[in-house]
């Protein structure tokens, strides 16, 4: 069977149990891009990513004989989420591997979706091992997060779901790990529209999919950096680089601070939580070269999930905001007299900033007797704001060491 017939048969299979996720418009992509955009909101899909369409094709299709020896997966979260849920849909029992560092939020929901939930390993190679060793131990099916071709045909379903809401899509950006939704996307779209470019996004810490495409083979990554674990996949599948190879679709990568600031402007602009592998594709239209984007319009962003950990939501925040200029902390010695400080929050309310956070330090080595070194934390309305903070303070004989 072909990957259109299995996507075909894909669609017949989960109509009846997955949400046929809506896309949205964004101004603010629009006007910074030159085409219309639209968000794919696979971050509200059940179990809020795209993973239960190829973990529930997978599983339904597996002969009984299978169904009743159990299913196992290994998974960070999201497809680990995934799985859970649908093999409790399906009746079936489900064991499910993750990394020790697996996100709170994302491993109480696999155990609440019906999971048996091991934790092993510090990597998802490291908690598929284990998976491995279990399915040879106990006859269960290994579910693999996206090197089988149910898995990819299920997220192929995406594909389908777009051509039907936008008629008229020229560019499709999708966030990319193991291959599998980019994998299914770029087979349905080479054959139902060979129009429309597919560009698969990757983070920069954790970019195997370059490397691998000319090497002409999957290259294992020596080591993975980022905060989207959702895409932080170390090696790419054999079943999707088949696919991908075959569709070349083109590949981009986009940094922290580019994912950092991409999901801050879903929450702000779009009211859409998003993890940060799901705010990918608004990273690369936001931080990529839009020439080398080579974009065609109208553009579809698909947001891949929505799971992220409260905590890391507040940091990544934090840093979004630092990044697009509208924190500012910084440094500066003043004397250590009385009014001294006075002046210096005087100095800063004139320029119309917010000061968040103020603290003393008399204990440096480099501060003179009678010096004071203020740490100050300002927020601002974004950098041209931030750069008149700064002048203003220069301009008033203060000289400030701003932090990273």
């Amino acid at each position: 069977m072909d990957l259109i017939a299995r996507i075909d048969a894909a669609t017949t299979l989960l109509a009846p149990v997955i949400r046929r996720t809506p896309v949205v418009a964004s101004r603010v992509l629009a006007e910074h891009t030159g085409h219309e955009v639209w968000l794919k909101c696979e971050n509200l899909q059940r179990t809020g990513s795209f993973k239960p369409r190829g973990a529930y094709n997978r599983i339904a299709n597996l002969p009984e004989a299978e169904r009743r020896r159990g299913v196992v997966a290994a998974s960070a979260g999201n497809h680990a989420q995934g799985v859970a849920w649908s093999a409790t849909s399906l009746g079936i029992e489900s064991t499910v591997f993750m990394p020790v560092g697996a996100a709170l939020p994302k491993l109480v929901a696999t155990k609440a979706y019906g999971a048996t939930v091991h934790q092993v390993g510090e990597t998802i190679e490291e908690s598929l091992a284990a998976a491995r060793e279990f399915a040879e131990q106990t006859g269960a099916t290994l579910v693999h997060p996206f090197d089988h071709p149910d898995i990819v045909a299920g997220q192929g379903t995406v594909a389908l779901e777009i051509l039907e809401q936008l008629p008229e899509v020229g560019t499709v950006i999708v966030p990319t790990g193991g291959g599998g939704l980019l994998a299914g996307i770029a087979g349905a779209l080479r054959q139902l529209a060979p129009q429309v470019r597919v560009i698969g996004v990757q983070a920069q810490g954790a970019a195997a999919w370059p490397v691998s495409i000319e090497a002409g083979k999957p290259i294992r990554l020596e080591q993975m950096t980022t905060m989207a674990d959702g895409i932080a996949v170390g090696l790419p599948g054999e079943v999707p680089f088949g696919h991908i190879i075959e569709c070349a679709p083109a590949i981009v990568t986009v940094d922290e601070d580019a994912l950092s600031k991409a999901l801050l402007l879903c929450m702000e602009r779009a009211k859409l939580i998003v993890e940060p592998a799901g705010a990918a594709a608004v990273a690369a239209l936001m931080a990529c070269d839009l020439d080398e984007l080579d974009l065609r319009g109208p553009v579809c962003a698909i947001l891949s999930g929505g799971n992220i950990d409260p905590l890391l939501l507040t940091r990544v925040i934090g840093h979004g905001l630092s990044a697009a200029g509208r924190y500012l902390a910084a440094r500066v010695t003043i004397s250590d007299r009385p009014g001294s400080l006075g002046r210096l929050l005087a100095e800063l309310g004139r320029t119309g900033v917010n000061v968040l956070d103020v603290v003393h330090s008399r204990t440096g080595a480099w501060l003179a007797i009678d010096e004071v070194e203020v740490m100050l934390t300002l927020e601002t309305r974004g950098p041209t704001h931030r750069d008149e903070v700064l002048d203003a303070l220069s301009e008033a004989g203060y000289v400030l060491r701003v932090e990273d």
